[in-house]
């Protein structure tokens, strides 16, 4: 007997419940331009360069280093002249890079430590006055049954206050209205793990978090860099802010050159309520993420919470 063909009805239905499973993954946001050119291209430049170089692209990395707390304000110490020579104290800046990174520390720039710099992070830096968060080291457990965690906190650790577990967050005008869920799933995330609550409220003069899409200087103490470099920033506790920068391409879920809100959204959070960064590479709170990759919170990142807030 032959076999039935299924009717042009029964078809449109099973396309229709298939669709979801193809449509999970999506572009939310594009770049202005179709071929945006990366911020850190320049660093494909200087590849094996090293101490006693001079080339025109070490100002920039000079630059970048400075950013994100490796290098002292270079610009007051050095002639114009002299910013394009790889210096020592470019030298010590990129072994203490590497070291944080888990790289060969050689303090030249290799393939491997090009591609790190080369990886788009979160715009708060890796140093802040001197203190190098990356580095820090905390043992937790009792008697002879312990565990290294590698979280951190900001200088002075700074937390809400005790009976402050319920904050609003305002979602600001021009944030693309596809990027309002995975944001709330996320702070749905830090809910589960955590003794807070979180819930939207726009009115401006209420919220304690705001959220949105900026780009370049757009009024706080942290700049975007267009598409690459820093995908985001937040603040400590008790100014909270979450910024995303609109320049990159952003995406729900995993997708080839595109960013998940979400996965960033939860390392931008865990800022607000007081972590900074983390060395250990599949925690939440390290600094740099990969365009397609999904991230969820680690062990580190939890242990982090119930330290800083002794829960």
């Amino acid at each position: 007997m032959e076999p039935k063909t299924p009717s042009l009805a029964l078809t449109l239905i099973a396309c229709l419940l298939l669709l979801p499973l193809f449509s999970h993954a999506r572009i939310l946001t594009n770049s202005p331009s179709s071929t945006p050119a990366s911020r850190v291209a320049f660093l494909q430049h200087l590849k094996g360069c090293h101490k006693g170089d001079k080339l025109n692209d070490i100002p920039k990395l000079k630059a970048y280093l400075h950013k994100f707390g490796y290098l002292d304000d270079y610009t007051n110490q050095t002639s114009p002249s002299n910013n394009h020579y790889f210096d020592g104290r470019l030298e010590n800046a990129l072994k203490t890079y590497q070291a944080n990174y888990h790289l060969n520390v050689t303090g030249a720039m290799d393939s491997a430590t090009v591609a790190s710099m080369m990886t788009p992070r979160c715009g708060v830096a890796d140093i802040v006055n001197g203190t190098n968060y990356m580095q820090t080291r905390r043992r937790h457990g009792t008697g002879r049954l312990h565990a290294v965690s590698h979280y951190s906190f900001f200088r002075g650790n700074p937390r809400w206050r005790a009976s402050k577990t319920k904050l609003s967050y305002q979602i600001l005008p021009g944030m693309p209205e596809e990027a309002v869920a995975p944001v709330a799933r996320a702070f749905q995330t830090w809910a589960e793990n955590t003794q807070f609550e979180f819930r939207r409220d726009d009115h401006a003069e209420l919220a304690d978090i705001k959220i949105g899409f900026f780009s370049g200087y757009h009024g706080d103490t942290g700049s975007f860099d267009g598409p690459g470099g820093s995908l985001a920033h937040s603040s400590p506790p008790k100014s909270g802010l979450l910024h995303f920068d609109s320049e990159e391409t952003w995406a729900v879920g995993s997708v080839q050159k595109a960013f998940d809100v979400e996965t960033v959204a939860l390392h931008e959070i865990g800022h607000i309520l007081g972590l900074m960064h983390s060395s250990v590479p599949t925690a939440i709170m390290y600094p740099a993420v990969g365009d397609g990759v999904t991230k969820e919170l680690s062990r580190d990142d939890v242990h982090g919470f119930r330290a800083l807030y002794k829960v």
